[in-house]
């Protein structure tokens, strides 16, 4: 017995659509009618899945490494300005200081008076010295006039042939006195010329710490003045003994070449950076047990004066000249949780690969690698950040107008 039977479409009991409607009390027919209610939903859900749109690739940009010949430069290294030359200026002689015949701070020549001592005593030796030699020659003459005398008279027995002997002795003393004399005149004379002090060296002259009236003796130790030749002038680097030892294994296995007399850059205490290059001297044979450290002397001109000995300045020197060398740049290397250097590289069918890179040192703005890469390698440098491995990405070049300046390199030569 069916409960709608003579129920309009649309009353209370009804549930349903223009098209078709679901009978409360006949559990077949609603069954059937749901069910094609389901199958007509999932046909319009696939129906929008098929319209949309397919993932884009997300676009990364790239550099492809390079077999390079680069120039290696060390770090920052600290260093001492020290003078070319220096002298001292002491008194040969006792007196008192008369005048000062210079400026302090000026530049002075080789020979050029500085200061002037009381040279009376000195003169009074000379003229002492002077009147002994005219003694001894007088008396030259005599002994040699007696000397021929006694060799005509021995001939004919008239004096003793000991007496010949001795006349010659005598004359050959007086000959021995003057020359003696004459050595005495001019050590005297040197002393008085030693009465002006002069200039040993070219250089700029320091403050005089003696004033007029002083008394100065030659034996002191304390210097009246100094002299210092400051152009050029010498800056001793402190290079760490580690990085001596590295540069030492790079050379013998013939990835560094080293160059002799390199150019080195000098930064100032104000972090400038000194106009003129300078070239590497040497590097001291001794390592410092204290420091750990090796001095490297450089010479750097200073025409205008304005390097001073004992600045404190920074030195930067050409290490050598490695090749078969690789550069990434420093902002497409990253770290992993255990501080290993990684990049991203575009792989094969243009799939993200994480590499772990061996670097060594950094050059300008990129680091130098030594593993984890190959000449060819495309390594991402713009958009790798959140990428994952396997991603499939589009690749674009790394433009140089976007790119960061490195120090200078050169491409390696082909069969190199």
């Amino acid at each position: 017995m069916r409960r709608n039977e003579g129920r309009a479409p649309g009353s209370p009991n009804t549930f349903g659509a223009s098209s078709f409607s679901l009978s409360i009390g006949d559990p077949s027919m609603t069954f059937v009618r749901l069910t094609a209610l389901l199958a007509a939903l999932s046909l319009f859900a696939c129906d929008k899945q098929a319209v949309q749109p397919a993932a884009v690739p997300p676009s990364v940009e790239y550099i492809t490494v390079e077999d390079r010949l680069i120039t290696l430069m060390t770090n920052q290294l600290p260093g001492r300005t020290s003078a070319y030359e220096t002298a001292d200026v002491r008194p040969q002689v006792n007196g008192l200081v008369e005048a000062r015949l210079f400026t302090e701070g000026d530049l002075v020549q080789k020979g050029q008076p500085l200061y002037r001592i009381d040279a009376s005593p000195y003169e009074a030796q000379v003229a002492d010295a002077q009147a002994a030699l005219l003694r001894a020659k007088a008396a030259i003459a005599s002994s040699a006039s007696l000397a021929r005398r006694d060799g005509e008279l021995v001939k004919i027995n008239a004096v003793s042939k000991q007496d010949y002997e001795n006349a010659q002795t005598s004359a050959a003393q007086a000959e021995a006195n003057v020359a003696e004399q004459e050595a005495a005149l001019r050590t005297a004379q040197i002393d008085l010329a030693r009465t002006t002090i002069r200039a040993s060296i070219t250089g700029r002259i320091g403050r005089s710490l003696y004033t007029t009236g002083a008394l100065v003796t030659a034996s002191q130790t304390e210097p009246l003045t100094t002299i210092q030749k400051l152009d050029p002038i010498y800056v001793d680097i402190q290079q760490s003994s580690v990085e001596f030892l590295k540069l030492r294994q790079r050379t013998r296995a013939g990835l560094t070449a080293r160059n002799s007399g390199a150019n080195v850059k000098l930064i100032l205490e104000d972090g400038t950076t000194y106009g003129l290059e300078g070239t590497l001297l040497f590097a001291d044979v001794t390592i410092d047990p204290a420091t750990g450290s090796q001095v490297v002397r450089a010479v750097f001109p200073n025409p205008d004066g304005l390097l001073l000995p004992g600045m404190f300045v920074r030195a930067r020197l050409v290490e050598g000249t490695q090749v078969h060398a690789m550069l990434v740049p420093q902002r497409a290397v990253g770290r992993d949780e255990r501080s290993n250097a990684t990049a991203m590289v575009v792989g094969k069918d243009d799939k993200v690969e994480q590499r772990t890179l061996e670097t060594d040192r950094t050059v300008g703005e990129d680091w130098l690698v030594t593993g984890g890469i190959r000449p060819g390698d495309r390594v991402i440098v713009e958009g790798g950040i959140g990428l994952s491995e396997g991603t499939v990405v589009k690749p674009e070049r790394w433009t140089p107008d976007t790119k960061s300046p490195t120090a200078p390199v050169q491409p390696q030569a082909p069969g190199k």
